[in-house]
């Protein structure tokens, strides 16, 4: 039986380029898996000058022979979930072709979003930073047993019984219910099922009937380490476990199945929305990245707060995932500078700590530790081959592996599907 088994999981805050990693290791997968959040995560890949942002559909369907599953970890928003099928076949991929959906991944419904949004609003200034998707509310629902999951909505009766309950709730806490009626909502989602019934399918018996095949699967995350529910930084996360733990749960793949854990993270660190943020930079040079690396959302458009890569923070995403390679996104944008920083350990009232702290409030208030390093001012966009990088370049990704004690098998020079340095 097979063992390329691997995981693409995002090493910071999300938003490191996991898609682009995927979009390649998918050139030789045969299946893609995305194993939990929702239409909140913004994947982005750039083919032949074209850009895709992925929301819900895993990045593999770019690839011709590779099927994509959206697994039962996810919470399935089907009105985006179309209209991202309709666009991409605009475009000319055959998604229904390369498009399977579990039938126990749970349903996101209008009310999940509105509920989101009012929840936001009613905390005020200690905002948490939603992206106000419906994530949160889903997730909700399915911990408390009373989701709906996509095999439900063959049941219309029990599609209506929901959405009049769920849409009674709503207006328990916040008032009228201002969207569709319960009759409408449950005649829409039904017919999205029936519109997507032959890509249903039975994920955990799919995957093991394509172990048995010796093909090839590969698990995209979304999100990132430090917004996951258990192991991130707390409450300033996501409703989902984005590490590795994620791929079994989210999956129903058996764990020790999967072999290689690459850890993408960006050559500096971003993070979008509330938290501590221990290497975040002053305002000019965190204005300087933003605009050169093009940091703002795909999925909501804000701009992401900016620090320099921080390897106390990386140690601990490291430790929790395992990871055996990781892929350094985005180093391009750091040429032109003229020295770089990087975070090697914290202090916190007068002591160096030697973990990464639990509770968000102390680490809001670390003193970061700095390394400083000559940058370079070549652009690096045409370079295949690590040896053509500035040296400078090449002596800050050594240092990053010698500190992590990980191989960064994946250097990317660019946006472009071609402008990646493999080392072998």
């Amino acid at each position: 039986m097979i063992d390329e088994v691997e995981a693409v999981i995002g090493a910071q805050w999300g938003d490191e380029g996991k898609g682009k990693i995927v979009d390649k290791l998918a050139a030789s997968a045969d299946v893609v898996v995305r194993f939990q959040g929702g239409s909140n995560a913004g994947h982005t890949v750039v083919v032949d000058d074209e850009k895709y942002v992925l929301h819900l559909i895993p990045s593999g369907i770019l690839q011709r022979e590779t099927v994509s599953v959206v697994g039962p970890g996810v919470v399935v928003n089907l009105r985006e979930l179309f209209e991202e099928i309709e666009e991409l076949d605009s475009m000319g991929i055959p998604v229904y072709e390369r498009l399977r959906v579990a039938s126990r991944a749970h349903v996101l419904f209008p009310f999940h979003c509105e509920t989101d949004a009012q929840k936001e609003k009613s905390r005020g200034s200690s905002k948490i930073g939603t992206t106000q998707k419906g994530i949160g509310p889903a997730y909700v629902d399915k911990i408390q047993r009373r989701g709906l999951r996509i095999c439900d909505l063959a049941e219309r009766e029990k599609v209506l019984d929901f959405c009049r309950a769920s849409i009674g709730k709503y207006e328990a806490n916040y008032g009228r219910w201002q969207g569709s009626s319960v009759q409408q909502l449950a005649g829409e989602y039904c017919r999205y099922y029936e519109k997507l019934e032959d890509q249903v399918v039975n994920c955990p018996e799919f995957l093991r009937r394509v172990r048995q095949q010796n093909k090839k699967i590969l698990f995209e995350g979304a999100q990132g380490t430090m917004l996951d529910i258990d192991f991130g930084t707390y409450p300033y996360v996501t409703s989902s476990n984005p590490t590795i733990g994620g791929v079994v749960t989210g999956s129903g793949f058996p764990g020790h199945r999967v072999n290689r854990v690459v850890g993408v993270t960006k050559a500096y660190t971003t993070r979008v929305g509330a938290g501590p943020f221990p290497s975040e930079l002053e305002e000019a040079q965190d204005e300087y990245l933003r605009e050169k690396g093009g940091e703002f959302g795909a999925t909501t458009g804000r701009p992401r707060r900016c620090g320099w890569l921080d390897l106390m923070q990386m140690n601990y995403a490291c430790a929790v995932n395992g990871f055996t390679d990781l892929a350094l996104i985005k180093l391009d944008v750091l040429s032109g500078l003229d020295e770089l920083e990087v975070v090697t350990g914290y202090r916190f009232a007068g002591e160096r700590l030697t973990e990464f702290p639990a509770s968000s409030e102390k680490l809001a208030e670390v003193t970061p530790i700095t390394e400083s390093f000559d940058g370079w001012s070549e652009e690096i966009r045409d370079c295949r081959n690590f040896s053509q990088l500035p040296v400078e370049a090449r002596d800050y990704v050594n240092f990053i592996e010698n500190q992590l004690d990980v191989r960064v098998s994946y250097v990317s020079v660019g946006p472009g599907r071609e402008e990646l340095i493999l080392r072998t």
